[in-house]
């Protein structure tokens, strides 16, 4: 960081450095805080490199209320960030407003794929692509053939990550059982490590022997609980295979990281409209590290990466709850 833009503030230093031409990226990360260890870290940590590979500087804000987001998105719009970049599908409403009113600025939304806008870079995951793979892990390694899901807020695209992870469970065995249960259903669900502890508790207390999280930063306490209580979790967006080593079965990642690293590296010439990442483009997977090593074998890992190139290669498709609104391995 410049003395200047120290002293002056970013937008300030922008407008009085000569010759400056680039103006500096903006990110706003969804409530929970950048460091959820999960979602927004992923986007903290794309941006991260970014900085170092360039040396160059972006803009920030945690929100902490939801009467911020539009607050933010007309702040920095107005400061003349750009690209602008918005984490969480509670983004969608504040950018329909906003968007229209700065032609010039370019809006990248995490999570959102709906809106008619020429100046939005709209980027969306296969996360049931990649829960299905980690679903053939957890049914792999449950040796109560029981198994769970936690979710965060109880809204669609939480209920995709469980759809894919169900069908993927199934796949391996037929016969399992999978519980599911939501946080709750306003967005304190992604940040109550405390009610996903409950919850972990209540699924083992039920069988459950692997756990997988969707919850933001309320699978802290799930994956803490889980690591307590003797059984395998399973991680979200970022790999947390290094939170409880030996205890975490893989992560289902969602490399949010890398959305927001190329909007970054594009700066105002990012590209709008809108696209979906899946396993073809590497926008999901599942992690392989020396943290979960020894929990999975060369032949579990040789049965998922077969299932990942045929549903890249189009002979496994892998349902989306989006399809139908319900899905066919669960009830939620």
């Amino acid at each position: 960081m410049t003395l200047m833009t120290k002293f002056l503030g970013a937008a300030a230093a922008l407008a009085l450095s000569a010759g400056a031409a680039l103006a500096e990226p903006a990110l706003i990360f969804d409530l929970g805080g950048k460091f959820d260890k999960s979602f927004n870290e992923a986007a903290h940590n794309g941006a991260q490199r970014w900085q170092a590979e360039t040396g160059l500087n972006y803009n920030e804000i945690e929100l902490q209320s939801e009467a911020q987001r539009e607050q933010a998105l007309r702040r920095f719009a107005e400061s003349g960030a750009n690209p602008v970049i918005t984490m969480g599908f509670a983004m969608a409403d504040p950018l329909a407003s906003v968007a229209a009113d700065y032609p010039d600025t370019k809006f990248v939304a995490i999570d959102v794929t709906w809106l008619d806008a020429p100046n939005i870079r709209q980027i969306g995951f296969a996360e049931h692509e990649g829960s299905y793979l980690v679903g053939m892990l957890a049914a792999m390694a449950s040796k109560s053939n029981t198994v769970g899901f936690i979710g965060g807020m109880d809204i669609p695209l939480i209920r995709h990550f469980g759809c894919g992870y169900a069908q993927g469970v199934k796949a391996v065995n037929p016969d399992a059982t999978v519980i599911a249960n939501m946080t709750g259903t306003t967005p304190a669900a992604w940040n109550d490590p405390v009610k996903g502890s409950e919850l972990t508790k209540a699924q083992i207390s039920q069988g459950a022997d692997v756990v997988y999280a969707a919850a933001g930063g309320t699978g802290v306490g799930v994956l803490q609980t889980a690591a307590d209580e003797g059984i395998l979790s399973i991680g979200v967006d970022s790999n947390q295979n290094y939170l409880h080593p030996g205890k975490v079965l893989t992560s289902m990642l969602k490399r949010v990281d890398n959305a927001v690293y190329e909007a970054m590296k594009a700066g105002e010439d990012v590209e709008t409209g809108v696209f979906v990442l899946g396993l073809a483009e590497d926008g999901v997977g599942y992690a392989l590290d020396e943290n979960n090593a020894p929990l999975v074998t060369d032949e579990m890992k040789a049965m998922v990466d077969e299932a990942r190139q045929k549903i890249i290669d189009g002979q496994l498709e892998v349902v989306s709850y989006y399809a139908n609104d319900s899905c066919p391995a669960l009830d939620f």
